[in-house]
């Protein structure tokens, strides 16, 4: 008896459906001891499921019938990957020996990884899975019940959750009624929205870099933070996120693919709703950074897309990686090839990075001494390559708070609420700028062609970005960037023009462009 049922496979944030078709009859058996056989490029870990497929069923309460059984994933082309095949090839097995009647089975895309128990465990890449089956207007998903809310936020299609494999099987055999789950996803968004455990009211003094970050976040534009150590950096990068406008609809969507996709969405949950924080160590691969594998899966680059990527003591990260690095910066998306699949993941994040101006730390300390010489020094920075530097645009100095500032009570801190409505007001004036541009939602994504429409300066604006450019031996990526940084500094001020204060303080924020920097 032939039976046919639907699973899904991930591709990059995208799912491609497969047909998985069961053919039991006859008793003989391929070798005496197998009564199976799993074609349609399966992987290890599919294979391993028909083992995990024998016990799952006794526990289940079913008979295994050593019926000649022929499996196949078509499209035979693709690679099968990952254990959440067993649940459907499971069910599809009930139906061919006849245990269950279940008439509606091509009717669902069915996942899940069974234990030997036969109960389900969760699965990765469920969201980008209910797109495309609402897209092919399947009736249903079958899936386990921890990933039921994160499909259920796809409308339009019912996502049922299952614990076990008995429950699945007495679902479809009409035995069992169960209510498919449903998340409002808007209230599930507006619930967690803007919901931190941090604050800038908790940071004391450092105005000057509160002001750095408050441009970075308008404009979406990538900084660096130099200082000693125990300046604030780490305290102040992680407080970043708070200021960022808050994530749309579409944003929220795309966000939880990848982070579903890559299985580091938090169980039980629906939506990413705060923006991405990732702070990967410095001892992080090149593949885990960007991307990769011989199953290709989203690096640390995509899971902050429309989020934040922190780099904490850039120097320490090896060359290649930061290097890998900088054509994704551009094009805000990196593609990985390999010899069957080439894949496209979104990687449009704020890059947030921080150093020590030398290998001890304390060069140019107000109070220590720095046991590194001028050769040390200048290696140690070195270890940042120019073309790197130049696509950051804000290079900030941090220096120690002051006893003074630490202890008093007379000045409260700005909250991260008050400098986000601000941020969030400069947001807009870029958004009605852009409009007819969908690719584009901030300065920092403004192509070069448009830099010289957009940032237009008057005579004296002129003259000083000249002496600056000659002065400190800019490049040209260099100079659009300070543009566009003082195009962000202007929409801050509510000013449709940029003024010559505005690029002032762009330039300011050039600081490992100047020689002597840190004299």
């Amino acid at each position: 008896m032939l039976v046919k049922t639907f699973a899904s496979a991930v591709e990059g944030v995208d799912a491609r459906t497969i047909t998985v078709e069961v053919n039991t009859g006859g008793n003989a058996a391929f070798d005496g001891k197998q009564f199976y056989h799993l074609v349609g490029l399966p992987d290890n870990a599919v294979r391993e499921g028909m083992m995990r497929m024998e016990p799952a069923l006794k526990n289940s309460g079913y008979e295994v019938i050593r019926l000649r059984t022929i499996v196949n994933l078509a499209p035979a082309d693709i690679r099968k990957e990952g254990a959440a095949y067993d649940l459907p090839i499971a069910l599809a097995y009930l139906a061919g020996s006849r245990q269950i009647l279940a008439d509606d089975l091509d009717k669902y895309v069915i996942m899940g990884e069974l234990s030997l128990d036969g109960s389900l465990r969760p699965i990765k890449g469920v969201l980008p899975m209910a797109i495309q089956a609402r897209k092919e207007k399947f009736k249903g998903l079958i899936l386990p019940k921890a990933n039921a809310r994160e499909a259920a936020i796809v409308d339009d299609i019912k996502v049922y959750g299952v614990n076990n494999l008995a429950e699945a099987a007495a679902f479809l055999d009409g035995t069992l009624q169960l209510s498919p789950t449903f998340v409002e996803t808007r209230d599930e968004f507006a619930a967690n929205e803007g919901n931190y455990d941090v604050d800038f009211s908790d940071v004391k003094g450092q105005e000057n870099i509160k002001r750095a970050l408050e441009i970075s976040a308008a404009g979406g534009h990538n900084v660096i933070l130099i200082g000693p150590p125990g300046a604030g950096k780490t305290m102040l990068a992680r407080r970043l996120p708070t200021i960022l406008p808050p994530l749309d609809l579409r944003e929220a969507l795309e966000t939880t693919k990848i982070h579903s996709v890559a299985g580091v969405l938090p169980a039980g949950s629906a939506l990413v709703t705060q923006r991405p924080f990732r702070s990967p160590h410095h001892t992080i691969s090149d593949v885990a950074l960007v991307g990769g594998g011989s199953n290709p899966s989203p690096g640390e680059i995509s899971l902050a897309h429309n989020g934040v990527l922190f780099l904490d003591e850039l120097p320490e990260f090896k060359r290649t990686v930061l290097e890998v690095m900088r054509q994704p910066m551009e094009e805000r998306r990196v593609t990985i090839s390999r010899a069957r699949v080439t894949v496209d993941y979104p990687a449009s994040f704020m890059l947030v990075a921080s150093m020590n101006p030398c290998p001890c730390g304390y060069f140019n300390h107000p109070e220590k001494e720095c046991v590194c010489g001028p050769a040390v020094v200048q290696r140690y920075l070195n270890k940042i390559s120019g073309p790197l530097l130049d696509r950051i645009d804000l290079h900030v100095e941090v220096t120690p708070v002051s006893y003074d500032e630490l202890s008093s009570n007379e000045r409260p801190s700005v909250k991260s609420k008050d400098i986000r409505e601000r941020v969030i007001e400069a947001r807009k004036v870029q958004t009605e700028r852009y409009a007819a541009l969908p690719k584009i939602h901030s300065n920092a994504h403004m192509p070069s062609r448009m830099v010289r429409e957009v940032c237009q300066i008057s005579q004296p604006g002129t003259l000083l970005i000249k002496k600056a450019m000659e002065r400190l031996q800019l490049s040209a990526r260099a100079y659009d960037r300070i543009l566009k940084v003082a195009r962000t500094i202007a929409d801050l001020g509510g000013s449709p023009d940029i003024k010559i204060e505005h690029l002032a303080e762009a330039i300011h924020f050039r600081s490992l462009d100047r020689e002597g920097w840190m004299e």
